[in-house]
């Protein structure tokens, strides 16, 4: 009997090594990641984007990997991420260049969707299209179909118009039928199971079965594989939300085998919402968020998949059989070059570079890349609320990094600008923003930094170009300056916390808006940010 146990653990040791490449990387403290995604040396650690890519998917077409993210209440909506290894990613575009195809709510008039409009949805690709299906809580179920993930995506087509539904996922079978899976939380959280019409754009309502139901249970995606349909889902354990699975011979089920594939673990944020995928050559991920959020968002981890007994494990395989949070991994490919997605921008292209996305839909006449080319032009107009950036159309935003030491610089031209007017650099995550920049009273620019809606004023400006800059390290304190010539920056106002506000972690922006009239502009000749990279 000894030594058969014995023979036991030297085998799990064996499968282990295998498996890993390596030991288990030690724990990290959250946050603390001065090391990140690819080391260069065939090995990866995670987070492998320390930026907010939330409520993830992800598939393979060939050699290349594609994933989505949520976008709430920014455009354009749905981001598309590319890879060739899972690790290293790019911006390649976004599936709804106009969110009123949603509701009017999202338009730069009404600005009344924060921690609403796009939330978690899927992506597969079928019958030689890319296919992309998300929920709004408001609205219901959505699709677009593309040829390419740069699409050009068709117009949004309402698969479900009504509240209280969100993460869906399509399913296309061997024999063509399509199917949708959704959680409809309003409803105690009932996961249902559509069949698709032929051409995917709706639901068969009369095929409508109810496959599960759990607390909070919702992060759907459907998978065949072996003969086995595979229902991935996430739900509300007593020590967190946790990865969950059941299977079935049969599509509608019964589902009557149910497998936990990973631990909640809290102190982690609770790695959850995502989509497992398999490489070319043979091996098995999980592309997720870590989803309970903090200033930087839920930033993009990659985790190792252990098939055991059926059972897709994600991460370090526990002694009970369930996974645990992997920090590090091997390269699913190897040798290829260190990339980030795209952050800076010098506006010298006619089309706006695809990281950028407004706040809200944005007014389509009030910025343009041509009318000064080389410069990014934005004309101020009456916000929805005075002196309320979070509710002043025409902003400008970018997801920010989570790194040891981050920069932003902008220089604009403010010579156009008019009375009343505001403009420069911000961050903000509602209800929470702060801001650098100028205000124009009459004939007379000054600078002004705001925080939790309060002005400090600063010097008269004189000149026609300001340099506006934030830096902040892995602890997320902000620190403003301003500069008038480019290389001498004087920093003003308070270190600024920053934020997770409604779902999203901080984004950094450029604002523009006029609390007198729409009148004024000014001219962005460029966006720099430079933060540290991975080793």
């Amino acid at each position: 009997m000894l030594r058969n146990c014995i023979l036991f653990l030297l085998l799990n040791v064996i499968v282990t090594q295998l498996t890993w490449g390596q030991t288990p990387a030690p724990t990290r403290k959250w946050g603390e990641w001065a090391k990140w995604g690819d080391q260069g040396n065939g090995t990866y650690l995670n987070p492998v984007l320390p930026s907010d890519y939330s409520d993830l998917d992800c598939i393979r077409v060939g050699a290349d990997y594609y994933a989505i993210s949520s976008t709430f209440q920014f455009s354009p909506g749905v981001i598309i991420l590319q890879s060739k290894d899972l690790v290293n990613w790019t911006i390649c575009g976004h599936v709804v260049n106009d969110l009123n195809q949603i509701s009017p709510e999202m338009n730069w008039d009404k600005m009344n969707r924060y921690g609403k409009g796009i939330w978690a949805g899927s992506i597969r690709y079928y019958n030689h299209k890319f296919w992309v299906y998300f929920g709004t809580p408001d609205e219901g179920y959505f699709m677009s179909t593309a040829p390419t993930p740069a699409g050009p995506w068709e117009s949004l087509h309402a698969v479900i118009s009504s509240k209280g539904w969100d993460d869906c996922c399509s399913f296309w079978d061997e024999d063509g039928q399509g199917y949708l899976v959704g959680t409809n939380y309003a409803d105690g959280y009932k996961i249902h199971l559509f069949k698709l019409t032929a051409d995917g754009r709706d639901i068969i309502k009369e095929s409508d079965k109810v496959i599960h139901q759990s607390r909070g249970s919702e992060a759907n995606k459907l998978y065949k594989i072996n003969g086995f349909y595979y229902h991935f889902f996430s739900e509300v354990k007593p020590e967190g939300r946790a990865v969950m699975m059941e299977r079935s011979k049969n599509i509608f089920g019964p589902y009557e085998e149910f497998k936990q594939l990973n631990h909640a673990e809290k102190m982690y944020n609770e790695p959850n919402q995502g989509g497992i995928v398999q490489t070319q050559n043979g091996e098995w991920y999980f592309l997720t968020h870590h989803g309970s959020g903090d200033w930087s968002g839920r930033v993009m981890s990659l985790l190792p998949i252990t098939w055991i007994n059926g059972w897709p494990i994600i991460g370090e395989v526990g002694a009970d059989g369930i996974g645990h949070m992997a920090w590090s991994g091997k390269m699913p490919k190897k040798g290829l070059p260190i990339i980030e997605p795209q952050s800076s921008d010098d506006f010298n292209e006619k089309n706006l570079a695809p990281q950028w996305e407004w706040n809200y839909q944005p007014q389509a006449n009030k910025w343009s890349l041509v009318k000064n080319p080389g410069f990014l032009r934005l004309y101020a107009f009456k916000p929805i609320e005075p002196d309320n950036l979070l509710k002043a159309g025409n902003t400008l935003t970018q997801r920010v990094f989570r790194t040891t030491a981050n920069e932003v610089i902008i220089k604009i031209d403010i010579s156009g600008m008019a009375d009343g007017q505001r403009a420069g650099l911000c961050h903000f995550a509602p209800p929470r923003y702060s801001s650098l920049g100028v205000i124009r009273n009459g004939e007379t620019s000054n600078l002004e930094f705001i925080l939790k809606g309060l002005s400090t004023a600063g010097p008269v400006l004189k000149g026609n170009n300001l340099w506006l800059k934030s830096t902040w390290s892995l602890d997320g304190i902000s620190q403003y300056a301003y500069s008038l010539d480019g290389k001498t920056y004087i920093t003003f106002g308070e270190p600024y916390q920053l934020s997770w506000g409604s779902y999203r972690g901080d984004r950094i922006g450029i604002f523009n808006y006029n609390n007198k009239a729409d009148d004024g502009h000014i001219d962005v000749d460029y966006f720099h940010y430079t933060y540290n990279k991975h080793k």
